[in-house]
């Protein structure tokens, strides 16, 4: 272990770590713009640069290892006027309208500016005005706020596997751009958002529908519902000064009464339909010997990745609607009859983790009658707590309020589609009890559970061992693509989730989401599941109560109307 000095304190790390982990270890803290955790170092922005003494220049201290002896200065008067100066010199060619910008307050470049004291900027403005990129439903770019740091570029590359984003030019003219300057409507952009949920500043965020929220709300023409998705109850804390992966479901709830939503629904109700849906989809495919192996289909960000990279891959995916768009379905159906309501009149929002789900509602597709989306708003968890605090909700001190009926009815299974694997393992707690007509000894799946990339089971049903596959990550699920394509996949069912840590990680998830803090949240994810008296999809008394009078049976008529969909080639050449 080298031992060196940090602003004169001795400390010894261990062999390997850069000069700006050392530091971290050691509760020293240097600044940094274009470092993220899980990314690729870049050294880009060069704001963290501290000087080594004996040593002429000043080196970055996120991509320096540390060697014996090292004397390290983080805040010398050099590296203190290096760091200011390249951080005014960022500002002067960037949109510093702070107040209507999205990240106000919560800003990267802002919070460093004020860390170094820059109240005046010694450079004038070199800034010059390009289009914003407001073309598609999830995702809006706004290159005036870039800074150029390249998370963007680097998560849609490595983590993704995508490449839509990369640099262009030189110098002042260099830019953040897609190919050709296209919009982000025109290429292969699956909208999950972890470009914007990596971006510093407010260059790349979800496109904002709380207007149209408040609005509806506000329209006593409108019955107004929500649903909220399982990882909003484990990450919404966060956003309202609570610890990572607090489970909040009933203030939650309480907010969204106080917010004016007339009803409050839970998707893990629909999360539960999915799995009997999607459950008896892969029996049947099982049984039949048709194509194997079969993809899950809730995620919106993999959906969009094979529609345009892999259409001949529609024969495996399942042909279920997330459990977003069930909800809508039978919100415009079911509850509409229910309650006597024209499904006209009554306005569906979704709290989301997801940037891509505000795509997947408006897909003409996902629509009951044809002419009314069923879902008519999606709003991130950030948009969520954005309305919590403008109607000043003391959020910690609501008393805990339940779900609406029948929707207080769902299964710890439906909890865990927050995590990646969970619908992996809700699945199998359904699937190999139905077939086995007996229940499980274990319903845990420990193998499919964690952040490894490619997660794998064998599990045993009706004396035979079939293997299973989890991937998070899209460069992950093109590895079992391949394998597919190949002809050497092992598996018969494969879940894919587009974010790290799956939906806790998801593109509209709090700002600062690394995959320590998707560790936290999927902790909190089980322990929800754990503390539920029904754990599996199957045992929800209310999901049979629908089929019995409603829907049917799992894959009726009335079912797969309602409950599934097709999927549009949109490759694009």
């Amino acid at each position: 272990m080298p031992n060196l000095k940090i602003n004169n304190v001795n400390i010894s790390v261990s062999e390997g770590s850069t000069i700006l982990n050392a530091a971290k270890q050691n509760n020293i803290n240097i600044p940094t713009l274009c470092y993220y955790p899980d990314l690729n170092i870049k050294s880009d922005c060069r704001i963290c640069v501290v000087e080594i003494v004996g040593q002429k220049g000043l080196v970055t201290s996120c991509s320096t290892v540390v060697k014996e002896g090292m004397q390290i200065l983080t805040n010398s008067p050099r590296a203190l006027n290096a760091r200011k100066t390249i951080t005014e010199l960022i500002l002067a060619n960037h949109d510093a309208n702070c107040t209507s910008c999205v990240r106000n307050m919560k800003c990267e470049l802002q919070k460093l500016a004020n860390t170094l004291g820059i109240d005046h900027n010694r450079f004038p403005s070199v800034l010059e005005k390009l289009p914003i990129d407001d073309s598609n439903p999830s995702i809006v770019r706004d290159p005036n706020r870039c800074i150029k740091c390249g998370r963007c570029i680097d998560v849609c590359k490595t983590v993704q596997g995508i490449s839509v984003l990369d640099t262009m030019g030189r110098g002042h003219d260099m830019q953040v751009t897609t190919a050709y300057h296209k919009l982000l409507s025109d290429v292969v952009c699956t909208y999950c958002g972890q470009c914007a949920a990596v971006c510093p500043v407010g260059a790349i965020h979800e496109k904002d529908d709380t207007d149209r929220v408040w609005s509806a709300i506000h329209d006593t023409n409108k019955h107004v519902i929500v649903q909220v998705a399982p990882a909003i109850r484990v990450s919404l804390g966060e956003e309202l000064n609570l610890s990572f992966g607090s489970i909040v479901t009933g203030k939650l709830i309480a907010a969204l009464k106080m917010l004016g939503f007339t009803k409050v629904f839970d998707t893990n109700f629909t999360a539960d339909l999915t799995i009997i849906e999607e459950g008896h989809e892969l029996i049947d495919r099982i049984k039949k010997g048709d194509t194997l192996p079969m993809f899950t289909s809730c995620c919106p960000g993999w959906i969009n990745y094979v529609e345009q990279k892999h259409p001949d891959m529609f024969k495996h995916l399942s042909t279920c609607k997330s459990p977003q768009q069930m909800f809508g379905a039978l919100a415009k159906s079911y509850y509409s009859q229910r309650e006597n309501i024209k499904p006209e009149d009554i306005y569906v929002v979704s709290i989301m983790p997801c940037t891509a789900k505000k795509y997947e509602a408006q897909r003409t597709e996902m629509s009951v009658n044809g002419i009314d989306p069923d879902v008519d708003a999606v709003l991130t968890t950030r948009e969520l707590a954005k309305m919590i605090k403008q109607m000043g909700i003391d959020f910690n001190s609501l008393r805990e309020m339940r779900f609406d009926k029948p929707d207080e009815v769902t299964s710890g299974a439906a909890a865990i589609f927050g995590a990646t694997g969970g619908v992996m393992e809700a699945a199998l707690r359904t699937v190999i009890e139905i077939l086995d007509e007996k229940p499980l000894d274990s319903i845990e799946f420990d193998k499919v559970r964690g952040m490894g990339g490619i997660k794998e089971a064998g599990v045993t049903i009706k004396g035979e061992t079939i293997k299973v596959a989890v991937a998070q990550t899209l460069s992950n699920a093109e590895i079992l693509i391949q394998q597919v394509k190949a002809g050497t996949s092992p598996y018969t069912f494969i879940e894919i989730m587009a974010c790290p840590g799956g939906c806790v990680g998801g593109g509209g998830q709090p700002y600062g989401t690394t995959h320590q803090v998707s560790i936290e949240r999927i902790h909190a994810i089980y322990q929800v599941d754990r503390l539920t008296s029904i754990r599996k999809s199957h045992d929800n008394a209310a999901v049979s109560n629908l089929y019995e009078h409603y829907l049917g049976a799992p894959h009726s008529e009335k079912a797969h109307h309602l409950l599934h969909t097709h999927y549009t080639n949109r490759k694009i050449l």
